[in-house]
């Protein structure tokens, strides 16, 4: 992962952005100055945003002046990449931060702007959930009929923009598997406009995709799967051990004890201890991982995340189950993986995939080189599930 900060959140950040596909021109230009901050008064985080939401900013004003050119084209690829500076930027600062939700809004209005002028294969979907319901996208096989699907949930802190923007749907589509890109409790969406929270019984949002998968006329519903990242490394194989309609089950980073790793967060930053294996994925931590939980305090949080624990769990998976990690990732022992595996006693098909320091993809979800894990968990789920490959000519 390339190391442009000094600071991991920050470098984290821009790693997922240039695996979305970021212009690296641009991305200097809005980010050299940031290096050279440090004054009293600074604030990281809301400087960052600022810096990159203005980045976007620049980038709709050149879309727009190519749409009134009748270059609908070159106007979606601008908002394509002004898509990947908001998110990158949103995720920053506070999530009370008011700017932060304007932020998110324009996102979201030019990915779909995106989509629509450059006729991406891509449709905005929404699946009934508990009164409510799930934002999500639909990423059709190529090819004609009724082809597998996998069901994609975030992590803790992620997009269903992301998640599309990283090219593993549309790998998937080329091997002809469509993809259900989820804004699942906590995230996205879901999060943000409907107010759902996040929590460990992920069979139950996992079931409600597969009910509404279910209906499609353009899904084969006897082959469905699960895949998720991050913090879905215990919500894919916890789907996948209650939910037996699930027919394979990917946990693209291992996440076996998220509960256990959340207290060990807690005692670290009370006691005033840095510990590197516990790197932040985003600034306010903790005050995150409250918003995503619903919890008003650290007490009520460390409830809720007790629950999220796959131990006792993972011999009720009876389908093929692949675990990817990343040798060095700072945020999730790699450890995880090794018991992730070790516990799948029951499952047909198990193999863990480790990417080491020296073939890349050796950080959390091998973010800075993610094409490594999505080309391998493509060809993996292709294999599984029995896609039908249409390779773009």
């Amino acid at each position: 992962m390339l190391e442009y900060f000094s600071d991991y959140a920050w470098n984290l950040g821009l790693g997922m952005a240039l695996d979305m596909g970021a212009n690296m021109d641009e991305i200097d230009r809005a980010s050299r100055p940031l290096r050279d901050q440090g004054h009293a008064g600074f604030d990281p985080a809301k400087a960052f945003f600022h810096a990159w939401t203005n980045a976007a900013a620049q980038l709709v004003e050149k879309a727009e002046r190519d749409q009134q050119n009748g270059n609908t084209l070159s106007a979606s690829e601008k908002y394509r990449r002004a898509t990947i500076m908001y998110i990158t930027a949103e995720r920053m600062p506070p999530h009370d931060y008011a700017p932060r939700s304007v932020a998110y809004d324009r996102l979201l209005e030019c990915f779909d702007k995106y989509i629509a002028l450059g006729h991406v294969n891509c449709k905005r979907v929404l699946v009934p959930y508990e009164g409510s319901v799930l934002p999500a996208l639909f990423v059709r096989a190529h090819g004609d009929g009724p082809a597998p699907c996998m069901v994609h949930f975030n992590g803790l802190d992620g997009l269903k923009e992301f998640l599309f923007l990283s090219g593993f749907p549309e790998a998937l589509a080329q091997r002809g598997i469509s993809t259900l890109v989820v804004d699942n409790p906590g995230v996205g969406e879901a999060l943000r406009k409907r107010g759902l929270h996040n929590f460990a019984e992920a069979e139950k949002p996992a079931g409600a995709c597969i009910d509404y998968l279910e209906k499609r006329e353009d899904v084969d519903a006897t082959r469905i799967g699960m895949v998720a990242l991050s913090m879905g490394g215990h919500h894919a194989p916890r789907a996948t051990a209650f939910e037996p309609r699930f027919k394979c089950c990917v946990a693209w980073g291992a996440n076996y004890a998220f509960g256990e790793r959340f207290q060990k967060r807690v005692a670290a930053i009370n006691a005033s201890l840095t510990d590197p294996t516990l790197a932040p994925s985003v600034p306010h931590m903790l005050e995150h991982i409250l918003w995503v939980l619903g919890a008003k305090s650290i007490s009520e949080a460390l409830s809720i995340a007790d629950r999220f624990t796959l131990k006792g769990v993972l011999d009720r998976i009876r389908v093929p189950i692949l675990i990817t990690h990343g040798e060095l990732d700072r945020q999730i022992s790699v450890n995880d993986a090794y018991l992730t595996y070790d516990d799948c006693v029951n499952s047909p098909r198990r193999e863990l995939r480790i990417f080491t320091q020296r073939e890349g993809g050796e950080q959390h979800c091998s973010i800075g080189n993610m094409s490594l894990a999505t080309d391998y968990m493509a060809d993996w789920i292709g294999e599984v599930l029995g896609g039908n490959p249409h390779p773009v000519v």
